[in-house]
């Protein structure tokens, strides 16, 4: 699926505040991340945030990031497939754009779904707000844990197409330079 959705990305991100960002939640580290929300839970959350207007991949991750103030973020490697059955369920279309991202709109089969599973996705959404509510003060970071994982994505994206290995150094001494001058902050 690599080519379709512009990466192939799995698993979660770096959490450099162990609080369960990317993936998962609970700040749990070795033993494996319970999953916040089923398949279909998740796909119900994608359908009704694309109904409320069309969205990009990335643009759900952030979505729903900061509906729970920084407690989860999805992961690409669970967006992009939801997404691409969304749009075999003829629920979500794409939609044209600008660039290389793929925009999503919900069709009149998504409306309808949504409709019919109404009471669930409010119910869904309460446990997105819930989780946001008990973060609290996570807001302040909030910020940097949108750039690290805008960060992470580019990287993994970029350096699965280097194919010389040139690229990794220069790499290395941006982020070398960028953790300098935070550190002198």
């Amino acid at each position: 699926m690599r080519g379709r959705h512009g990466g192939g990305f799995g698993g979660g991100f770096f959490d450099p505040f162990g609080e369960g960002f990317g993936g998962g939640m609970g700040g749990r580290r070795g033993g494996g991340r319970r999953r916040l929300f089923d398949g279909t839970e998740l796909r119900l959350i994608l359908l009704a945030l694309i109904g409320d207007q069309p969205r990009h991949g990335y643009d759900l991750i952030k979505a729903i990031e900061e509906r729970t103030g920084g407690a989860y973020a999805p992961s690409p490697g669970v967006i992009y497939p939801t997404l691409t059955m969304l749009e075999d369920m003829g629920q979500i279309a794409e939609q044209a754009a600008e660039g290389a991202k793929r925009l999503f709109a919900i069709t009149e089969a998504g409306k309808l779904e949504i409709g019919a599973q109404g009471d669930q996705i409010e119910t869904l959404f309460a446990r997105l707000d819930a989780l946001g509510e008990e973060q609290g003060g996570g807001e302040s970071r909030m910020p940097v844990r949108r750039a690290m994982v805008n960060l992470s994505m580019v990287l993994r994206d970029r350096l699965s197409r280097d194919r010389g290995g040139e690229l990794a150094h220069d790499v290395a001494a941006i982020l070398d330079d960028a953790a300098r001058r935070i550190e002198r902050l």
